[in-house]
């Protein structure tokens, strides 16, 4: 355990993440035409975002637990299946209600390749090791949302959105068969533990009655609703506050490279300063950022000058590129014992979470600024006070 992990593990790890944020960011540019074309009306199509998280909530709490008695690679292939179904329902539906059931579908498979790499990660690694092999994984993960939007465009240029669908397929059929050939189980028999009801609830309870747990799983929940809601309004912030509709693919690629600058930084710094110090700091300038903002957007009646949105937001997403593996790192530190389990629960709870705050968020969009910088003040509020519930600063 510990030892340095290979290029091709931190690589496939960050593909079968990377799977959630292709099957997001590449359908971003063309939301538009499939609220025209299937029906959807004003911020009803933000759903399609959202969908997709609330599938995965509900997915983690299935693949962890039986990933702890079956071993991971199972769950991750039987994860992949679902999600190359959801696909194809995507590709050939005709109303907006058979598209979000696509989406939930996509979102319930994701879940598998997502939650079991995680524990996947714990298995092998620990401690600030784990917290650098996440941040290397992010890092690499991160070319996905700088990519992904400008492919969805050519797709969108070259036919139909439904082209889009179609990659997200043959990606996940990519991935799928590297890992099927490549990645051995990384959780022996005689470390498995047997399926029964209250096995699984003893490991969720003990999850849930972890201080330490608890407080940096509720502050990932929280600072993931704050990334959500950015995701639901994006195409409509750039395309009605700002006007910009026809860069939104550069800038949105643009403004996703600070996540993987920081989360590199991050994997040097972690093993100096330790994941907690870290995010302490990135919490803090994620709130300040976010309350300066408010005050600008205030002064101007929710459109703050273009630049002004840039700074924000690159300075914002930079603050995440320190907060998901640290935090991730740090919720899953006390559980390695039960990492499965543990992995899907604080999964579950953090992306329903997220999936809900998100979504609600997203509704509030009014054609200004406004909303989405009253949300990261209060989120980044709570997510300190998780924090601070939970652990405290050393000196």
């Amino acid at each position: 355990m510990n030892k340095s992990p290979s290029l091709e593990f931190v690589i496939l790890i960050a593909l079968m993440t990377a799977i959630v944020a292709f099957s997001i960011d590449a359908m971003l540019p063309a939301i538009p035409a499939i609220a025209r074309d299937l029906g959807a009306n004003g911020n009803d199509r933000q759903l399609v975002v959202s969908s997709m998280f609330l599938g995965m909530a509900f997915g983690q709490l299935f693949y962890g637990p039986m990933s702890d008695t079956l071993g991971r690679r199972p769950m991750v292939i039987l994860g992949f299946v679902v999600f190359l179904a959801g696909c194809l329902v995507s590709i050939l539906a005709r109303d907006f209600n058979t598209m979000l059931a696509g989406r939930v579908l996509q979102g319930l498979g994701a879940a598998g390749p997502r939650i079991v790499s995680i524990a996947m990660v714990r298995d092998r690694y620990e401690g600030p090791a784990m917290a650098r092999v996440m941040s290397l994984a992010m890092t690499l993960f991160i070319l996905v949302p700088v990519f992904a939007p400008t492919i969805g465009q050519a797709f969108l240029t070259l036919g139909s959105w439904r082209l889009i669908f179609g990659g997200m397929l043959a990606l996940a059929a990519a991935i799928f068969i590297w890992f099927w050939a490549r990645m051995d189980e990384s959780l022996p028999a005689n470390k498995r533990m047997p399926l029964s009801a209250a096995r699984v609830l003893s490991a969720f309870w003990e999850t849930l009655n972890n201080r330490a747990v608890l407080g940096a799983g509720i502050a990932t929940g929280l600072v993931f609703s704050a990334l959500i809601a950015y995701l639901s309004m994006a195409q409509q912030i750039f395309a009605d506050v700002y006007g910009v509709n026809a860069w939104f693919p550069l800038i949105f690629g643009g403004l996703a490279v600070f996540v993987g600058l920081s989360s590199l930084v991050n994997a040097q710094l972690v093993m100096r300063f330790g994941m907690l110090r870290l995010s302490w700091l990135a919490l803090l300038i994620f709130t300040g950022g976010a309350l300066l903002f408010l005050m600008v957007a205030w002064s101007t009646q929710g459109t703050p000058p273009f630049a002004v949105t840039l700074i924000w937001l690159a300075v914002t997403f930079a603050t995440l590129g320190l907060l998901f593996g640290n935090l991730n790192a740090m919720a899953m530190e006390p559980v390695g014992h039960i990492a499965g389990s543990a992995a899907a629960l604080i999964g579950a709870l953090t992306t329903l979470m997220s999936a809900i705050i998100g979504a609600l968020i997203g509704f509030t969009y009014d054609g200004t600024m406004l909303p989405l910088a009253y949300a990261f003040v209060a989120l980044g509020l709570a997510s300190l006070a998780a924090i601070a519930w939970s652990t405290r600063l050393p000196v």
